[in-house]
C-alpha cells in the first residue's frame, strides 16, 4: 500500500466507527432508561462481566463507573466460573458485555446471578442471543466491523465503550455527583491537585504576609516588598482592612509624577484602590483563571481575606503553578 492507500484505509476505519457510534444514538429507547433505573438503584456493586477484548472494554466501563460515583468492579468471566464469583453479591447488578451474546464463559455464570437474584443488564450486537434471552434488559450495540474480514472487534469495542460512557456520565448527573465527589476519587496527580488543593493550602499568611497602613511612608513599603519577596504589599485602614495594593508598577507611575520626593509620600497616596481578592475556600485552580481573567495584563497575586475586608493571606501565580496546577 502505497500513502494515499494507506491514509484512505485509515479513514475508512474512521469513518465506518464513527457512523456504528452514530447509529447508537437512533437507537437508544426506554431499555437504556432501565438500565439506568436498574444501575441508580443497585444496593450493592455494579459488577461488569466480560471475555477477551470486551473484557478489556468492561475494565474501563467498571473504572468510569467507580469514579463517577457508583461502585463497580471488573468480573472477569473466566476467572468467574473458577472461584471468583464470591465476589458477586446479594443486591449487586450485573452488566454482562458479549458482541456475539454466546460468551461461553459469561452464559455459564448465569445459573449463579439467577440463584442470587441478580439483575442482568445486556449489551450485545446480537439481540436474539442466548445472553439476552436471560437479560432483564438489552442494550443492542450491533455496528458493521471495521475489520475487513469483519472478524477483529473494532467497532463494536467502540460502541460498547461508548455506551458505556453514556450510561457513567446519565448516572452522574442523576445522582447530583459534584466535582468536589470527583476530587475524592481521585487524589493524585495533577487532576487531584486542581481538584483538591484550595487557596488557604497555598496562600501566605501570618509574617509572610505583606501590609503596611495606609499611612506608611513608601520608603517603608518598599521595605516591607522587599523583605516578604512577593512584589506587592497590601495598604491596610486603621481597622486592618484592605484598602489598596502597592506594587513595583505604583512605583514607576509615582516615579513619573513626584520624582524623587516620592519616598515620603504616604502609600496611600500612590496605591491601587480595590484590588481584587479572594476566599480561602476556593479552589486555587480557580484562583488561577481569576489572575488570568485580567488579560492582557494578568494578576500576579491576590489577597485572601476574613470574609469581611481584613486580609489573612496572599496567594501568588508561582505558588500555584510551583503545585502542578
Amino acid at each position: 500500500m502505497n500513502t494515499a492507500d494507506i491514509l484512505k484505509r485509515a479513514a475508512e476505519v474512521l469513518r465506518i466507527e464513527s457512523e456504528g457510534l452514530l447509529a447508537l444514538v437512533e437507537r437508544l429507547d426506554e431499555n437504556f432508561v432501565r438500565a439506568v433505573d436498574l444501575l441508580r438503584g443497585c444496593q450493592g456493586k455494579v459488577v461488569v462481566t466480560g471475555m477477551g477484548k470486551s473484557g478489556l472494554i468492561c475494565r474501563k466501563i467498571a473504572a468510569t463507573l467507580a469514579s463517577t460515583g457508583t461502585p463497580a468492579f471488573f468480573l472477569h468471566s473466566g476467572d468467574g466460573v473458577h472461584g471468583d464469583l464470591g465476589m458477586v453479591m446479594k443486591g449487586d447488578v450485573i452488566l454482562a458485555i458479549s458482541n456475539s451474546g454466546e460468551t461461553e464463559e459469561i452464559l455459564k455464570l448465569l445459573p449463579h446471578f439467577k440463584l442470587q437474584g441478580l439483575k442482568l443488564i445486556v449489551m450485545t450486537g446480537n439481540p436474539e442471543s442466548s445472553l439476552a434471552r436471560a437479560g432483564d434488559v438489552v442494550l443492542n450495540v450491533r455496528v458493521k466491523e471495521a475489520c475487513p474480514l469483519g472478524l477483529a472487534p473494532t467497532t463494536s469495542t467502540t460502541a460498547a465503550l461508548a455506551m458505556g460512557d453514556a450510561l457513567a456520565v446519565v448516572l452522574l448527573e442523576e445522582k447530583g455527583f459534584r466535582q468536589e465527589d470527583f476530587a475524592m476519587r481521585h487524589p493524585g496527580g495533577i487532576l487531584g491537585r486542581k481538584l483538591l488543593l484550595r487557596v488557604e493550602d497555598l496562600m501566605h499568611c501570618g509574617d509572610e504576609l505583606p501590609l503596611v497602613r495606609c499611612d506608611t511612608v513608601v520608603k517603608d513599603a518598599l521595605f516591607e516588598i522587599t523583605s516578604k519577596r512577593l512584589g506587592v504589599t497590601g495598604v491596610v485602614d486603621a481597622q486592618g482592612c484592605l484598602i489598596g495594593i502597592f506594587t513595583d508598577g505604583d512605583l514607576r507611575r509615582g516615579l513619573q509624577t513626584h520624582g524623587d520626593q516620592i519616598l515620603s509620600k504616604r502609600t496611600d497616596e500612590l496605591m491601587t484602590s480595590h484590588p481584587k481578592t479572594i476566599d480561602k475556600e476556593i479552589l486555587a485552580a480557580r484562583a488561577l483563571s481569576q489572575m488570568e481573567e485580567n488579560l492582557p495584563r494578568p494578576i500576579t497575586c491576590l489577597f485572601v481575606l476574613d470574609g469581611g475586608r481584613k486580609p489573612v493571606g496572599i496567594i501568588h501565580l508561582h505558588d500555584i503553578l510551583k503545585s502542578g496546577i
